[in-house]
């Protein structure tokens, strides 16, 4: 019997996923051979402990928990815009954790980022240099010298392994992309597959090849250079609303929109962070910083960078005020403005 909400955004985790329904017939996939999933714990989300911390603490709005259940359930990509600091990155780290979908794998994007590198990398010169320093070997597989020995699965590449349960991938900043990654995004996403023309060619020699995945040294097999998944993973894509994607990359994405929160959502998130309801000084923070966002954009984290110094140090109130107004400056200024 399928369960909705899979994801409940209660930050407890649980094996909710393995009672997601069948993918629509338009988003099944049959990739092979089957592989288990990365060992998991509460912890396995994320190695640094602030990744591990910003899953604890992410509190889901009901949109939040409802747009990210049409994701699961119908096999898309999420893309999430909004203003920086609404928690758009953070959302994956927390989903990963209740669903125990293992370590999210993170393609961080700038203007120079390509298709090619969220799927793989290959090092021809290292090959190479290996070739060279075992000349006359017989066994040239056993001396490094094969592709799959300088070839490792990028972030992207390694979500769409045939896993038998998803795994989670951030995308990160894809606004900041050059104009054509998400139209060459388009086909891998919808596809659920890739080649790695290194390997096809060398597939008759070679019909297997062990290759390293993104984030471990753990290798896995890749039949005949194509990979093909098996569970579509939880993809999120995040964008600040720099510029415009186009109508049929958009098609194909369920579409996350994040406003800033509101002082009960402020209050729970302050709760989150520092474990108790918000004292008096933290409740004239959050209306102040309430009262700023209709000026500009501001980030949550300011607001927490605030209070904890309020908490921490033994400034006078004056002086806190004085420091809290210089630690929620509006995002769009210029950094020194005095300056011109």
């Amino acid at each position: 019997m399928a369960l909705w909400p899979v994801y409940t955004g209660g930050n407890e985790p649980h094996d909710g996923i393995t009672r997601l329904p069948p993918p629509p017939p338009w988003r099944a996939f049959d990739g092979a051979p089957v592989l288990d999933p990365p060992v998991d714990g509460d912890s396995a989300t994320a190695a640094s402990p602030d990744r591990v911390h910003r899953a604890e603490t992410y509190r889901a709005t009901p949109q939040i928990v409802q747009l990210v259940n049409a994701a699961l359930y119908l096999r898309r990509p999420l893309l999430v815009t909004g203003p920086p600091g609404t928690g758009k990155s953070s959302l994956v780290y927390a989903v990963a954790r209740e669903l125990r979908l293992g370590p999210v794998l993170r393609w961080n994007i700038t203007s120079r980022s390509t298709l090619h590198d969220g799927l793989y990398q290959y090092d021809p010169l290292s090959r190479l240099y290996a070739a060279r320093g075992t000349a006359g070997e017989p066994d040239t597989a056993a001396t490094g010298t094969g592709i799959e020995d300088h070839l490792r699965l990028g972030p992207l590449g390694t979500a769409l392994l045939p896993y038998g349960r998803p795994r989670a991938l951030l995308i990160d900043e894809i606004d900041k992309s050059d104009l054509d990654l998400p139209n060459d995004l388009l086909n891998v996403l919808e596809e659920g597959q890739y080649e790695i023309p290194e390997l096809v060619r060398s597939a008759r020699r070679t019909p297997t090849a062990e290759v390293m995945v993104d984030g471990t040294d753990e290798r896995v097999p890749v039949d005949r250079g194509r990979v093909r998944c098996r569970a579509f993973p939880f993809v999120v894509l995040t964008s600040n609303g720099e510029r415009e994607f186009p109508p049929a990359f958009l098609r194909r994405c369920v579409t996350l929109r994040l406003r800033q929160p509101d002082d009960g959502h402020l209050a729970a998130i302050v709760r989150a962070h520092f474990d108790g309801e918000p004292d008096a000084y933290a409740q004239t923070l959050i209306s102040r910083f309430l009262s700023r966002v209709g000026g500009g954009d501001l980030a949550t984290d300011q607001l927490l960078n605030a209070i904890y110094l309020a908490r921490s140090s033994d400034l006078d109130a004056e002086s806190l005020d004085e420091l809290a107004e210089q630690l929620m400056p509006y995002l769009g200024e210029a950094p020194y403005p005095d300056a011109f």
